[in-house]
């Protein structure tokens, strides 16, 4: 029996073919698998690999044959499956496959492989779109506020003796469990920022008290022996401290290199000026490209935000396990299950895809083009955000051939500058009000006024060829990723 593959359209831009291979093909899935690990095989009296397939085969971890048996067998009749089912594959992005059964001795393989298919973009009008505009003023209650934040930055940490436990206060605790051996457990806690229950009880203490009581430890809590349990235990508090804060005055303003408060205010006032002027632009043209999203038609494979949306739920899981937490547990903190998490990330990955497709589409209409500057330009704000000199930027990107993400970010600024140029925007009736912890963070003004927020080129040099005008997603490996089913 020869292979057979049949196929079922999934959308616009994603079909699965089904997949049959023969007993041939399996067969020769298994040889290259075998002939693969046997060269790191060594069986005195034989070279590496030399020895007789019935001596060396019983040595192979069956496991690892397998799975590389079936990564031989999708690669050898993938493309081959496809070629005979006409389709025109995005090259960009690598199908996905689900192995259903595979079964050496019965020479048996089945698999689904969900192909894409070039993305298709119907283009609404982007030329004339309207928007809103959100007040970008400055109000008193927003300096006063930033300068709360440098004050609180520059704030002295005090012992404090003469009085109980007050909310922010820092303290240095003992919990020890009734029966629990040892001296318990010693951790630093922020009074308010700890558990309902726990605040409770520090509330009012002097240090060097304690106290014996009964506690309801949350799931989260650092120390996992009392983590999710009731248990009855003694808090004393060991040291007690509160920060205090300078008073506003020239002297303060002079701390932070202005000449006196009121130079202070002044400089605060323009650098927040130009972060809401920058807030405001990106609100705007994101509003614009929702506008655009909705007169457009875009479709595109599934396999293009299923990928995106694994990366970044990846990339989270891998940024919580180094905090000790599982994804599970981050999700709860977010007020989410495991898979609402999981969701939301794919309906965000898909909703990232196509708006990055629009961009793309007016980014070629209009024929604009990258060029070195722009790159280095926006480098420069890269390692800003990151912290980082230009040069260690550059390195990152090139280590996680993420270049393409540069260029993309360029490709971004230019389309959105373009839409909000050429579009219609009316103020919002009503000021749009900053909450008390929203104002932009910004750094103490330095001695010379700054020129913008966003930073100058430096003199390191993107040393890429002059980029090109289209916009891909990281290179994908063009062998698909097997899964097994379950």
């Amino acid at each position: 029996m020869s292979m057979t593959v049949t196929q079922e359209k999934i959308n616009e831009c994603t079909v699965q073919l089904n997949v049959v291979a023969d007993a041939a093909e399996v067969k020769a899935g298994f040889d290259k698998a075998y002939r693969s690990l046997a060269k790191g095989v060594a069986i005195p009296g034989f070279r590496k690999g030399a020895a007789p397939r019935s001596m060396i085969e019983p040595l192979l971890d069956p496991q690892r044959r397998s799975e590389e048996a079936a990564q031989n067998l999708v690669k050898d009749t993938l493309k081959k499956a496809i070629d005979e089912s006409g389709l025109e594959v995005d090259p960009s992005t690598p199908p996905s496959v689900n192995l259903k059964s595979f079964d050496e001795e019965k020479g048996e393989a089945v698999y689904e492989a969900k192909v894409p298919l070039p993305p298709k973009v119907e283009l609404g009008e982007y030329k004339g779109l309207a928007a809103e505009r959100p007040d970008a003023t400055v109000t008193d209650q927003d300096i006063e506020y930033q300068i709360d934040e440098y004050r609180r930055r520059r704030g002295t940490r005090e012992a404090i003796t003469d009085r109980g436990v007050q909310e922010g206060d820092v303290a240095v605790i003992n919990l020890k469990a009734d029966g629990e051996e040892g001296d318990g457990h010693t951790l630093m806690v922020v009074i308010g920022k700890t558990f309902e229950a726990l605040d409770a009880a520090l509330h009012g203490m002097q240090s060097e008290e304690i106290k014996h009581l009964e506690l309801e430890f949350p799931e989260s809590f650092q120390i996992k022996e009392l983590a999710g349990t009731t248990t009855t235990v003694s808090v004393g508090i060991t040291s007690l401290s509160a920060v205090r804060l300078p008073e506003i005055d020239d002297s303060f303003a002079k701390e932070l290199q202005t000449e006196n408060l009121e130079d202070l205010r002044a400089r605060i006032k323009g650098a927040l000026g130009r972060a809401k002027e920058s807030m405001v632009h990106e609100i705007v043209t994101d509003r614009l490209l929702n506008t655009l999203r909705e007169s457009s038609e875009v479709h595109v494979s599934d396999n293009m935000w299923e990928s995106l949306a694994e990366r970044r739920l990846t990339e989270t899981a891998q940024e919580q396990a180094r905090e000790g937490k599982s994804l599970e547990a981050y999700a709860k903190e977010q007020g989410m299950t495991l898979q609402e998490y999981v969701d939301a990330w794919r309906e965000r990955a898909k909703f990232e895809i196509e708006r990055a497709l629009l961009i793309q589409q007016v980014f070629v209409r209009e024929n604009m083009a990258v060029s070195n500057q722009d790159l280095n330009m926006e480098l420069s704000r890269m390692a800003g955000e990151y912290q980082i000199e230009p040069e260690e930027m550059l390195k990152s990107l090139h280590a996680n051939r993420a270049l393409d993400e540069l260029q993309f970010r360029v490709i971004q600024r230019k389309v959105r500058d373009f839409l909000y140029a050429q579009a219609v925007i009316t103020d919002e009736a009503d000021v749009v009000a900053t909450e008390e912890g929203e104002t932009p963070a910004l750094e103490a003004p330095s001695t010379e006024e700054a020129e913008a927020v966003e930073p100058e080129a430096t003199e390191s040099e993107v040393t890429e060829p002059e980029a090109a005008a289209e916009v891909s997603e990281p290179e994908a490996e063009t062998t698909p990723e097997v899964k097994e089913e379950a």
